[in-house]
């Protein structure tokens, strides 16, 4: 039996007998990702923006969404803009989905895709375009599209089966056609990825689809290798298209779960390379891929050998596990998953240095078996950040500098520097770190506390004198994902704030002071008391007071305003 199937067995064994709240411990590089599916306005958008209310209201709801993600800290959002031959950004080449508007071609008012990417920064999380790529929609839809359809533009490359249509891969223009519109949303959007989603021939209808372009352009080769090779080419035309404008963009798919059968089980017939001619690993493996998230919808013993299949051929590149959340509810499955198989999944992943994916975001969202709850207070309870791609850069960006640090109430300011991006001419983002112990480590991943800021400071939360012991790092992260080495606080934060908190006055701990005179907000004196730290003040009458710390020396320094 193969070693590696045996330390799999072992691991799963070990997963089912940890005790039922225990998880794998966090890692510091982990994509967490959701798909946002845009498709007949499933998991968004629900009002339609065809009045300025609507629009505002189609906004908030995006919000609304984003600032879950936010409390599980998600850090990657797969959202669905190429529907179906349609999209939901103004585009030259496509019409508007109807999922903005309830009408096809009918423009919503304002750019969803544009606001989409704002929101997901000011948040912290990438947002990756995810494209359909080869299904094309209903006729129905493409008939009120009109001039924008592609049924009219490359009526050449379209085939209509019963009322759906597909675009041929094995037309030797298609790949074009796909990579025109990764080429419209890179140069126009700053957007952190390009996701492909059924980047394959249709299941039970490929003769159906090349039944014109195989005998024209098949030359004689082997059918299933000419259908492979189709696709490949789409997606190396895609990848280079994409990397030639914006380098850092990450490239990814969404394949088949089964690539097929491994040496430690069947994929029973059903699976990516035979059954609908995705060659995923010859993507990794030739570079045109940056990452995949393998679609394993299935339990047990048709999901663990798979995903560990694609973790030990992922040639360095990102593996993020596919998971079919949705099948925990009772209107999808007649046998609702447990919680227990997708907990256990997911920790399956990370032990096998994994990210986790969720179909669909309604599913994670609504509280679905309480999985929300279970990922926001163990599973993705600290932020994690996304893992660099140093194959298409390694080198460091610059080490922020200039960090200053405030205690004020129950929160800890941290500001720092801006740095520049000499790697791209974008911009970075900023990562903090926090322990008891100097240098902080910022390999451990319990001690990252924010992740993928965008300004230069940040308050963190901080318990009133619990944290007077902690240090603080910085780092920066191009956006290739590569860290700078850290920003090291050379002291430890103090007080610039004074706070009254029933009825006890808290002070900064100081050396060489001897006296606290309070003042009113005229200066004039109203009691001098010894120093200490936390002074009892419980018939200070109400109002505005100034307190000052008195030296040795008879020398005064204001602390601050407080209010009682």
């Amino acid at each position: 039996m193969n070693m590696k199937y045996i330390l799999s067995l072992i691991s799963l064994l070990f997963l089912n007998l940890m005790p039922a709240k225990a998880q794998v411990a966090p890692l510091k590089y982990e994509t967490r990702a959701v798909w946002l599916t845009t498709l007949n306005s499933l998991d968004w958008p629900k009002a339609p923006a065809t009045s300025e209310s609507g629009r505002e209201q189609q906004k908030r709801e995006l919000c609304k969404i984003l600032d879950k993600y936010v409390e599980l800290n998600i850090n990657t959002v797969l959202l669905q803009t190429r529907v179906r031959g349609a999209v939901i950004y103004p585009s030259k080449i496509e019409g508007w989905d109807p999922c903005l508007t309830g009408e096809p071609g009918r423009n919503p008012g304002y750019d969803p895709l544009q606001f989409a990417i704002e929101e997901c920064h000011k948040r912290g999380m990438e947002l990756h375009c995810w494209m359909v790529t080869i299904p094309s929609g209903n006729a129905k839809v493409h008939a009120q599209l009109g001039n924008k359809s592609v049924t009219k533009t490359h009526p050449e490359l379209c085939r209509r089966l019963k009322d759906y249509y597909y675009l041929d891969p094995g037309h030797p223009d298609t790949k074009h056609y796909l990579a025109s519109i990764c080429k419209e949303i890179v140069e126009k959007y700053d957007v952190d990825g390009i996701h492909f989603d059924f980047i394959r021939y249709p299941e039970n209808a490929a003769d159906a689809v090349d039944k014109v372009s195989y005998p024209k352009y098949g030359n004689g080769k082997n059918k299933s290798d000419w259908r492979r090779d189709n696709i490949t080419a789409c997606v190396r035309e895609m990848y280079n298209t994409v990397k030639a404008i914006k380098p850092w963009v990450k490239v990814t798919s969404a394949p088949l779960g089964k690539y097929r059968d491994t040496s430690r089980f069947s994929a029973g017939g059903w699976n990516a390379y035979n059954a609908v001619y995705q060659d995923a690993k010859k993507w990794m493996k030739e570079g045109i891929m940056d990452g995949i998230f393998p679609m394993l919808y299935y339990r047990g013993d048709n999901f663990y050998p798979f995903i560990l299949d694609w973790a030990e051929n992922s040639n360095g590149r990102t593996v993020t596990a596919g998971l079919g959340i949705y099948f925990m509810h009772s209107s999808e499955s007649k046998n609702p998953w447990p919680l227990a198989d997708v907990k256990r999944q997911m920790n399956y992943s990370r032990l096998h240095g994994v990210g986790t994916a969720h179909f669909r975001s309604k599913f994670l969202t609504d509280y679905l078996k309480n999985l929300y709850n279970w990922c926001k207070e163990d599973f993705y309870a600290t932020p994690s950040l996304i893992e660099p791609m140093t194959w298409m850069k390694s080198q460091k960006p610059n080490t922020p500098t200039g960090l200053t640090i405030d205690q004020e109430n129950t929160f800890a300011k941290l500001s720092w520097n801006r740095v520049p991006d000499t790697s791209t001419g974008t911009y970075v983002t900023y990562n903090v770190y926090k322990s008891n112990s100097n240098p902080v480590d910022i390999t451990n991943p319990k001690n990252l506390v924010a992740a993928r800021l965008l300004a230069t400071e940040v308050k963190i939360p901080t318990p009133l004198n619990a944290d007077k012991n902690a240090y603080y790092a910085i780092t920066c992260c191009n956006r290739f994902g590569v860290e700078s080495d850290a920003l090291q606080s050379v002291v430890k934060p103090q007080l610039s704030k004074i706070v009254y908190e029933s009825g006890t006055l808290h002070l900064p701990e100081m050396t060489g002071v001897k006296e606290i005179l309070i003042t009113d907000l005229a200066e004039r004196p109203i009691f001098v008391i010894a120093y200490k730290p936390q002074i009892n003040l419980p018939h200070l009458e109400d109002g505005c007071y100034i307190a000052y710390a008195v030296g040795k020396d008879g020398r005064k320094k204001r602390l601050g305003m407080f209010i009682k």
